[in-house]
């Protein structure tokens, strides 16, 4: 009790000291309609709360309003004083007049103030503008005009009753809200009654504590709306069901003229007000309930919406005369409250008690929606494996006009002998056995199963963070990056040489005008064919050597190849083979076929002679190969694999514990250990040996090892909890800032090595922003590349920060386990000069801050210090 008062005060505390801060900060607020009428001026304002009053302020209305009037500054200053402390608070109002310039949804613009090295802005508020008319000097703000004369307009005060829908089937809920509209000032109110309700199960929806007045449309006007009922309907039979009207007696102000006695201020006193009564009834409504549609299944529950089933049992293990539950939870749309328990079929030996029901609904969309849970507690009386066959339930689904049903799982129990309760004799001398009859209660005491399969075992004190394997990983991410980086920035240079490109797709443009001239050849057509040959040879030529149309002579053609590498014997094929394509294309006496195929065949020959020659260059594939090795070497793997003999003594434990023998099971895996192997598996079913054992020290501190491997080992940290509550000790722990347990929480949802993976992936998505902001051509790439790439960059530093922060809390000797039953805490090292401030038992963890030969000082939860021997405690 005292550790929960404690929480609580420190709770409520953080509480107060957040409302504090908040309240020092500077804010604005916005004052507007939600909803106005074309034409209509309209006020608006912003409220600044603060220390000082702001030192600048700026707002323009936009171009969707027309500013009339304003601002109007208004200002006020407060100062308390509490317990000697001083505290001043100023607020500051600018108002506006607006007219809207035309219809629609608008947004306002957000207005700045700036403070004492600070700034503000207001939130955005949207207007929606309407074509119809607004109340006649509307206060904006609930009521409305003042009425005249001495009766009020049906269309100017009236209250509806609005339903979701009229035609229902017996059970669907529905939904009524009773409203009052006016365009007219309401003074007060009287006499308000409602309907009955006859033929429906009512209930309540939350609404506002007072007449609250929003402006809404009804028809083409603008009218002060106010909620004054909201509740939801179920029909309970069939037929026409009318729900009568709601009545209510309003308080109106009516401005009346008088008489003009003829002096001469009287003009300025003519107008007299007065308060008359009205009575306003929102009319009959009618609501057509159909019947259920026959044919319902047996296991039909009451329900009419839509809904789901679920099932489990509190225990699926037990024994003879232990109490256990199964709960059944029904959740979804439609009548809750109406619905009745499904039928279960226990084994005929169970004793079942009263279904406990636990509703949970939440009403404030306008339907009933939630769920709701039965409960059935039973005692097995006798041992043996028990099937619970599948529950069914059934509803009707008013959207689909159907029965449907719902069917959970077959659940299976396994119940194994119990103490049996001792024989009594009667009167009679018969030995009647008697039940040991105790409350029905879950029990949940015990701790969960070992892990059964071979985890990943790893050198002990190994983490995949800072080990070589991780650090080749950064390098290859890095030379890859790089080598990207330089072959897109030689891809660009190229793409920018305009006379490489040109070399380059020489050949390719020969290629083409040579087949453009085998098919002139195939077709027979001779000036077209020599055209075509001519051009092809002249423009790889032209391609090959970047020559210009004014150095397109022979003789230059012939010492450009020459010099480029070409043989003269070659360089005197392709001028001579020019010269036979011009001299053929202006003959009088063509050329035969035979002669135009050896052309043909010679304009290959050249091109591609011409071409081997000017390429020869020395290969850089050596280099490639070279670099290609020396990554590959870099990416060896540096870690061994687990001893071959872990994979028999793991098999072995985990079929000693399976027997009960939880010292061979310890046994078997202090062996795994011995062979210089982790992982958090192995600590966890040391620890539930230990447990099993009855030794809760040990129990513990193989549960913290484990967790210290892996801090999101759910099952450790439950039988770290479950065995914890066997710790003698009982030490109210301090209060730690709750920005702390976030971090730790958020560093604790991952073992250290999958943080390091999860580095790997964010550093490899920075590194790829990182190029496209360096190399990106556009402005929205490098934008893209920048933002995310800092993105990626501080995730990538979350990432390594919680890995390496788990290695080293796991590497950590502060903390230790007392191992043995009592453990005398003195105030020095020694036993002379000492003497005993506290005792602690076997199971406590504390903080070792120094060691002092066979002297340890250490620190318990609630910050009180000591001396301990070195052998009363062991390292976690």
């Amino acid at each position: 009790e005292l550790v929960t008062a404690m929480k609580r005060f420190f709770i409520i505390l953080s509480c107060l000291l957040a409302s504090f801060a908040l309240a020092g900060q500077n804010s604005i607020r916005v004052q507007a309609p939600n909803l106005v009428s074309e034409g209509e001026q309209f006020n608006v304002t912003f409220i600044i709360d603060g220390e000082t009053a702001p030192s600048d302020f700026s707002w323009s209305p936009g171009d969707d309003f027309q500013l009339v009037w304003g601002p109007q500054k208004g200002s006020s200053t407060s100062i308390s004083i509490v317990n000697g402390k001083k505290t001043k608070s100023s607020q500051t109002t600018y108002t506006y007049v607006l007219l809207p310039r035309k219809t629609g949804t608008f947004t306002l613009p957000a207005a700045t103030a700036s403070f004492k090295g600070d700034s503000a802005s207001s939130p955005r508020h949207s207007i929606e503008v309407f074509a119809g008319s607004a109340p006649s000097g509307s206060r904006q703000q609930g009521g409305g005009s003042q009425a005249s004369g001495t009766s009020v307009s049906g269309e100017d005060l009236f209250i509806r009753m609005i339903p979701s829908k009229t035609r229902v089937v017996v059970g669907e809920p529905l939904t009524v809200t009773f409203k009052l509209f006016t365009r007219i000032d309401v003074a007060g109110y009287e006499d308000l009654r409602f309907p009955e309700f006859e033929g429906f199960w009512v209930q309540d929806l939350p609404g506002p504590s007072s007449v609250e007045f929003r402006r809404e449309k009804y028809g083409d006007q603008i009218y002060n709306a106010a909620v004054l009922r909201s509740c939801t309907l179920i029909p309970q039979q069939s037929g026409q069901l009318t729900v009568g009207p709601a009545e209510m007696v309003c308080q109106i102000m009516v401005r009346a003229p008088r008489s003009s006695g003829g002096g001469i201020f009287d003009s300025f006193f003519q107008d007299d007000y007065r308060t008359i009564r009205k009575r306003i009834s929102s009319g009959e409504t009618t609501f057509r309930v159909s019947p259920l549609p026959a044919g319902a299944p047996a296991s039909f529950g009451g329900g009419v919406g839509s809904f789901k089933i679920t099932s489990a049992l509190t225990k699926d293990s037990l024994r003879t005369h232990d109490a256990a539950s199964l709960k059944i939870t029904v959740s979804g749309r439609g009548n809750l409250s109406m619905l009745d328990a499904p039928k279960v079929n226990f084994p005929p030996d169970f004793e079942v008690y009263d279904i406990k029901t636990t509703e949970n609904s939440d009403k404030s969309s306008g339907r009933l929606s939630g769920s709701k849970t039965f409960e059935y507690p039973f005692i097995p009386r006798s041992h043996g494996e028990f099937t619970i066959p599948p529950v069914e339930y059934s509803y009707y689904d008013s959207a689909a006009g159907k029965y449907v049903t719902l069917r959970t799982a077959q659940m299976t129990l396994s119940v194994s002998r119990g103490n049996e309760p001792e024989a009594s004799a009667n009167p009679g001398g018969q030995l009647v056995q008697g039940v040991d009859r105790r409350d029905v209660r879950d029990l949940g005491s015990d701790i969960r199963f070992i892990a059964t399969k071979l985890p990943r075992l790893r050198p002990a004190g190994h983490f995949f963070v800072g080990s070589p394997a991780f650090l080749a990983a950064v390098a290859l991410l890095l030379l890859a990056a790089a080598a990207v980086y330089l072959v897109l920035r030689s891809m660009a240079a190229r793409r920018a040489d305009v006379v490489g490109t040109r070399v380059r797709g020489a050949s390719r443009m020969a290629r083409g005008r040579l087949s453009k001239a085998g098919q002139y050849l195939k077709d027979n057509l001779y000036s077209a064919f020599y055209e075509e040959l001519h051009k092809a040879i002249l423009g790889f030529v032209s391609d090959k050597l970047n020559m210009d149309v004014y150095e397109m002579d022979k003789d230059t053609i012939s010492e450009r190849l020459i010099s480029a590498g070409v043989s003269e014997g070659l360089a005197r094929d392709c001028i001579s083979l020019l010269e036979a394509c011009e001299f053929a294309r202006y003959s009088s006496a063509p050329e035969g076929r035979d002669e135009m195929n050896a052309r043909y065949s010679q304009a290959v020959a050249v091109i591609s002679g011409i071409d081997a020659s000017l390429n020869r260059r020395p290969s850089r594939r050596p280099v490639s190969a070279a670099l290609a090795a020396v990554l590959l070497l870099s990416a060896a793997p540096g870690l061994s694999a687990a001893a071959p003999a872990a994979d028999s003594l793991w098999n072995a434990a985990v079929a000693a514990y399976a027997d009960g023998r939880w010292a061979d099971a310890a046994d078997g895996w202090n062996a795994v250990s011995d062979l210089g192997l982790s992982s958090p598996q192995l600590y966890y079913n040391l620890g539930n040996a230990r447990f099993k054992e009855g030794n809760h020290a040990q129990a513990i501190l193989n549960y913290e090892r484990a967790l210290k491997l892996d801090p999101s080992y759910s099952d450790a940290r439950f039988n770290l909890e479950f065995a914890n509550a066997f710790v003698q000790d009982r030490i109210e722990v301090l209060p730690e800032f709750f920005l702390r347990t976030w971090a730790r929480k958020l560093r604790w949802a991952m073992p250290s090595d999958a943080w390091a993976a999860l580095f790997l992936v964010f550093f490899a998505g920075f590194l790829a922003m990182l190029l496209l902001f360096l190399l990106s051509g556009s402005s929205a790439g490098r934008k893209t590349g920048f933002f995310f790439g800092l993105a990626l960059m501080l995730l990538s530093a979350v990432c390594l920060d919680s890995s390496l922060r788990q290695r080293r809390e796991a590497l950590g000797t502060e903390k230790a386990i007392v191992t043995v039953p009592v453990a005398p805490v003195r105030s020095a090292p020694g036993t002379d000069v000492s003497r005993d401030l506290f005792i602690l038992h076997e199971g406590t963890k504390v903080v070792i801050l120094e060691t002092l030969g066979e002297w340890r000082e250490v620190e318990i939860a609630d910050g009180r210090r000591g001396w301990l021997r070195a052998g009363a405690c062991e390292i976690i």
